[in-house]
């Protein structure tokens, strides 16, 4: 048997890294290991086409969480700008900021119209369904039916591939948790008048947000740096093929698949694995009992078309949301908004059209050329890009974005939970994909702190699983327990 590493992760995604850096900066024993040869970060890496910089769906760094923001300004102390935030929603030729300014949004509605939306929004409030299961069924009791189909329902098909009535209710009350009608009517009331910004309560409202001057990625890859310099290790290119359980010496056996299909193998005392849970299960020997249910978890994938063009009147939108149904395309990025060094040239426009798929159906196996040519005719129909001025462009592919929050997957998440629970104790599922969880970059980021304090205080002072949507703990005391377990006194040195 080879040396003994007291963690293993698998997965250089925001929790993964988190946890690593975590553990390494208290000389703790870790190793990680990250499928993609080159990039770190997983969906919120940074890609790079011929210098143009872009993100894998747009990564906003704002959190409610104190111990998160303190971390961002550990790793990455001077490389944030403040962006404003702007976005838009594009529905039938028209145009309506998000957050919604009140009226604005009744000018292209037209007055019958909005005078329809808020019958129908008082009738759902006189009559709403009770405990709804649905999507379609929660949105409709916050916003009423004729909204539900104005601004959610074609969107929200287009992500998930599914209808409204096939979500789970789970899904909304995460994304839109504190967004009402009354809320976002308040919202837009002062946007339209233009007076003092106010806080709506709702996260989905913010107005700026901090983001590093090359992309997400700049941040992650300085994060993998830092690990390796307080002497954690990082591996590339290594795919985990296997994991088992030894229940007498309560060791794990991992081995990893290499670029050119190596098999290495590492023992440890703890895993934690931001991998997709459905893969982590299929990996486990002996097979665990709840592999069904892993095999019945859903992802949705996506890809992103990037066109690059000659300059332009310039674009105020970070992103624009795409509500019409008469194109694919679910979201237009622009990513000299997010940030002007992600421009190679300083001057070209550079626009990443999102289109949701499923690895394997039509659009995930088109030719790029195919997709390049879609594109740039949805961008000039949009009207956010002239086709004749595009002179370069590629495709980039990500399987499993987003974990389906269907009828079915809560239940099978429990079991699965509860199995691992019982029978693998040291293994700790974190990130958005290892807890088939719809994360953002900052719950990722607590759910892996999380279990590494776990991890150093030798047992599970915190239970991961209650990181809200804010990315804060629900028990009060995180802070001091963050200090407490990181302090000299706590922390073991590193083993040899």
């Amino acid at each position: 048997m080879g040396d003994i590493i007291e963690t293993i992760i698998i997965g250089a995604g925001p929790a993964g890294l988190t946890a690593g850096y975590t553990l390494a900066k208290n000389r703790r024993d870790v190793l990680v290991l990250e499928q993609d040869p080159v990039y770190v970060g997983g969906i919120s890496r940074t890609a790079n086409y011929k210098g143009f910089l872009f993100d894998i769906g747009g990564h906003r760094f704002f959190s409610k969480s104190k111990e998160i923001v303190d971390l961002w300004n550990e790793i990455l102390p001077d490389d944030f700008l403040e962006r404003p935030r702007l976005s838009r929603i594009y529905y039938r030729g028209k145009f309506y900021a998000y957050p919604l300014k009140a009226f604005e949004a009744l000018k292209n509605l037209g007055l019958i119209e909005s005078a329809l939306c808020m019958a129908s929004f008082a009738y759902a409030k006189a009559f709403p369904v009770k405990e709804p299961k649905t999507f379609h069924q929660w949105v409709r009791n916050q916003f009423g039916e004729r909204l539900f189909g104005i601004f959610f329902k074609t969107y929200t098909e287009k992500v998930w591939g599914m209808g409204c009535d096939e979500i789970s209710a789970d899904w909304a009350a995460q994304r839109i948790k504190g967004l009402s009608l009354g809320a976002a009517i308040i919202d837009g009331l002062r946007r339209s008048l233009g007076l003092r910004k106010g806080d709506s309560g709702a996260k989905s409202l913010i107005e700026s947000f901090r983001y590093p001057r090359r992309g997400p990625g700049m941040m992650w890859e300085a994060c993998a740096r830092k690990i390796q310099e307080m002497g954690g290790r990082m591996l590339m290119g290594r795919g985990v093929d296997s994991l088992a359980y030894d229940e007498a010496s309560k060791l794990w056996t991992v081995r990893a698949r290499t670029e050119s299909g190596e098999i290495e193998t590492y023992f440890a005392r703890n895993v934690m694995s931001s991998a997709p849970m459905r893969d982590l299960m299929n990996a486990i020997e002996p097979k665990p009992m709840s592999l069904f249910n892993a095999r019945d978890l859903k992802y949705r994938d996506f890809l992103t078309v990037v066109l690059i063009g000659r300059p332009q009147k310039e674009l105020p939108d970070n992103w624009v949301y795409i509500h019409d149904p008469s194109v694919k395309v679910g979201r237009v990025q622009n990513f000299r908004s997010w940030s002007p060094e992600m421009i190679a040239d300083g001057v070209s426009t550079c626009l990443g059209l999102e289109y949701f798929c499923f690895e394997g159906d039509g659009l995930w196996t088109a030719r790029d050329e195919d997709l390049i040519e879609l594109a740039r005719r949805e961008i000039g129909q949009i009207g956010l890009m002239d086709p004749a001025d595009v002179f370069d462009a590629c495709v980039v592919r990500q399987a499993k974005a987003y974990p389906v929050y269907d009828e079915t997957y809560a239940q099978n998440v429990e079991t699965i939970r509860r199995e691992i629970a019982t029978r693998f104790p040291s293994l700790r599922c974190i990130g958005r994909n290892g807890m088939h969880k719809y994360n953002n970059q900052d719950h990722a980021m607590m759910t892996g702190m999380l279990a590494a304090l776990n991890i150093m205080s030798g047992e599970e002072v915190f239970d991961i699983w209650q990181v809200n949507e804010d990315a804060e703990y629900s028990e009060a005391g995180v802070e001091g327990a963050v200090e407490a377990l990181t302090s000299e006194r706590l922390v073991p040195r590193k083993v040899a």
